[in-house]
């Protein structure tokens, strides 16, 4: 059993909402921050959108456990009480290196010697961020996929300077908040999950851009051709289609080329996923 009792999550978007929700749901004690009370407000509406979601769609939620799990959440825009007493800091912030640099400096100052920090960067390594932290042996990656409760992985990587002790214990921690801990021995671009999911999701991509297949019929390929439950689209949708978007345009010229067409035809028209209620496909909101 690892010694974390209190977490805090910095970001509460889609996936740092989820991270503190699914924490708090499995008993820990979770400060929620973000940037100022606005956004807290928008926050405290996803976290109840959240408990409904598991008392629908997790076994054991119903009868009150989803809702209990909000009432050992607190939220704060005072990054100082937010990290005072955290055991763990859990990074979820946008992936903006600049931004992570004066966020992981404060956090240094503000947070106690005893407190851990993990970064839930998708495209930014560990070693891109380590100096900034000034504890680089407590600091590693815990990466968490969209809907954490239903795709529950938690990919722990450290650098060359993270304490094979705290290595332990994050992937202890992800194992007590009902992740399936992936240890990861190297720092690699990607983890294991996006390593393995974007040259797949870039592929469906590829073929609808070139006019070879309908988004559609690429998902009904992939999915009678392999047994797979969703096709390259449907993953697009669930992940939103903002961030590959985002990465293809830090790309190399066709990668850039798909970011365009992807931007034409579905992010101009507000086509962004199921979180809008449209994407490849439609939703009911």
């Amino acid at each position: 059993m690892s010694s974390i009792t209190n977490v805090t999550v910095l970001g509460t978007g889609v996936l740092g909402s989820q991270i503190a929700y699914q924490t708090a749901y499995s008993g820990f004690q979770v400060t929620a921050y973000d940037i100022n009370d606005e956004v807290i407000e928008g926050a405290k509406k996803r976290f109840a959108g959240l408990a409904e979601t598991y008392t629908s769609e997790v076994d054991g939620a119903a009868g009150g456990k989803a809702d209990e799990a909000l009432t050992r959440v607190t939220f704060s825009s005072d990054l100082a009480a937010a990290v005072a007493d955290a055991d763990l800091v859990i990074e979820a912030i946008p992936e903006v290196l600049d931004l992570k640099r004066t966020t992981y400096e404060a956090l240094d100052k503000l947070a106690p010697a005893k407190t851990i920090f993990a970064t839930n960067s998708s495209t930014l390594l560990p070693s891109d961020m380590k100096d900034f932290t000034g504890r680089p042996e407590k600091f590693l990656a815990l990466h968490f996929a969209n809907r954490v409760w239903k795709f529950n992985t938690g990919e722990v990587m450290g650098t060359a300077d993270t304490a094979p002790e705290v290595f332990d214990e994050v992937v202890e921690f992800a194992g007590e908040i009902g992740m399936v801990p992936i240890p990861i021995h190297k720092e690699k671009a990607g983890y294991v999950l996006n390593s393995l999911l974007v040259p797949f999701l870039n592929a469906g991509l590829e073929l609808a851009a070139g006019g070879y297949s309908d988004p559609h019929d690429v998902d009904k390929v992939w999915r009678i051709a392999t047994g797979a439950p969703m096709g390259p689209f449907q993953f697009y949708d669930i992940i939103g289609l903002t961030t590959p978007y985002n990465i293809l345009t830090n790309g190399d010229e066709h990668a850039q080329q798909l970011a365009a067409w992807l931007k034409e035809n579905y992010i101009d028209q507000g086509k962004l996923g199921v979180a809008t209620g449209e994407g490849f496909y439609r939703y009911d909101k």
